[in-house]
Parts: structure tokens; C-alpha cells; sequence
């Protein structure tokens, strides 16, 4: 059933037209995802209609986390230098730099995930679903759910926000563009994390067991 709240939230993410919003929660049964998906595919949302012009101005945005054992430098693109220098778009930079850190995404949107990335993951699952004892005729079905759960784990813009969970980072998005008046996007990312990839010596690690055993 669309409420009259589902249509306020749509309306609010994507600016588009009561009616329209009404009709598009209602071929996606209520999705509020689907349903910006749908508005965008129509043209129908401001999003939509910002989406294609040129967003060249912004901000790399910094954030330090855990006294300095990760950092995050994030560029956050817009369309015009007056725009990236106010406080709403600057805060939004730094939202987003907080959540690549806390969230560790490793791509920005699921269309930069490599194919073999993907065909491997698939191979996991579906072999993980057959283990499970699951009937071959809906292993497939669930590989598909299982993937599309891979992809807002590992995808920046469809992950949950963290001052927000119920918000997708895509939705946070659409809603500053249908704020601002601007073409909003995230182009780039580097993460860093403290000794991420370095084996420790075995006498750190021994020095790390005896210093445990102490306490």
C-alpha cells in the first residue's frame, strides 16, 4: 500500500511531481529505491535531470579516524565554485568521507565492479547455496539476492548512511542535488588503514600475546 508518507519521501529525494511519485511507488510496489530508479529512468526527477550536466568544481574532502590509524581522501564534484564552497556541500563531503571510512567501501557505484569480481562472487554464493541443500531451481533466484546484497556491502553509493541507516548514500545524494540545484557527484576515493597489508614479525605478534596475558 503507497501512504501518503512514501510519497512525501519520494517527493523529497527526487523533487518530482505528487502524481508521479504516487504512480512510480506503485510499479515498484512501494520500493522507495525502485521508485527513484524508476523516476530517473522516466526523467522525471530533478535528479534525472541534473544528472547530465557537467559537474567539474567541488572539493577532496579529508577525514582522520581512531587517532590516525585510518584516513579517507574523497572528491565530491559539483557544478559550480560558489556551490562547493558553502557549508551544506562541504558537510556532505565530509559525511561522506566519515562513511568510506567507517564503512570501507571498495567502489564507489556497482557499475566500476570488474566483471570477474563479480563472476567469482557468483561461483561463491551459488556454490554456498547448494551447500546449504538448497533445490537447484531456486539457487539462482537467491545467488541473484545474494549478489545484490555483495553490491551495497562493497558499493559506496548503495550502502545504508551511517547518521542514517534507512538512507542509501545514493538517496543523501539525490536529496542534496534536489536541494542545491546542482549536479552532485562522487568521483573518487583512496582509503588508508595503518599496517593494511603489512605482515607483522613474529615477535611483535609474541610481544602483542605476552603484553595480553599480563593485563
Amino acid at each position: 500500500m503507497v501512504t501518503a508518507e512514501m510519497v512525501k519521501q519520494l517527493r523529497e529525494l527526487t523533487g518530482a511531481g505528487m502524481m508521479d511519485c504516487k504512480k512510480a511507488l506503485t510499479e515498484t510496489n512501494g520500493d522507495i529505491d525502485k521508485a527513484v530508479d524508476f523516476l530517473r529512468e522516466k526523467g522525471l526527477s530533478a535528479a534525472a535531470k541534473k544528472a547530465g550536466r557537467v559537474a567539474a568544481e567541488g572539493v577532496v574532502e579529508s577525514y582522520i579516524h581512531a587517532n590516525g590509524r585510518i584516513g579517507v581522501l574523497v572528491e565530491v564534484n559539483c557544478e559550480t565554485d560558489f556551490v562547493a564552497k558553502t557549508d551544506n556541500f562541504k558537510a556532505m563531503a565530509k559525511d561522506i568521507a566519515m562513511q568510506i571510512a567507517a564503512a570501507n567501501p571498495a567502489y564507489v557505484r556497482r557499475e566500476e565492479v570488474p566483471a570477474e569480481v563479480v563472476e567469482h562472487e557468483m561461483e561463491v554464493l551459488k556454490a554456498q547455496a547448494l551447500n546449504e541443500g538448497k533445490p537447484a531451481n531456486i539457487v539462482e533466484k537467491m545467488v541473484v539476492g545474494r549478489v545484490d546484497k555483495f553490491y551495497k556491502e562493497i558499493c559506496l553509493m548503495e550502502q545504508g548512511f551511517i547518521k542514517d541507516p534507512d538512507k542509501t548514500i545514493a538517496q543523501m545524494i539525490n536529496e542534496a542535488i534536489s536541494k542545491i540545484g546542482e549536479n552532485i557527484s562522487i568521483r573518487r576515493f583512496t582509503r588508508y588503514q595503518l599496517g593494511e597489508g603489512i605482515e607483522k614479525k613474529a615477535n611483535d605478534f609474541a610481544a602483542e600475546v605476552a603484553a595480553a596475558v599480563k593485563q
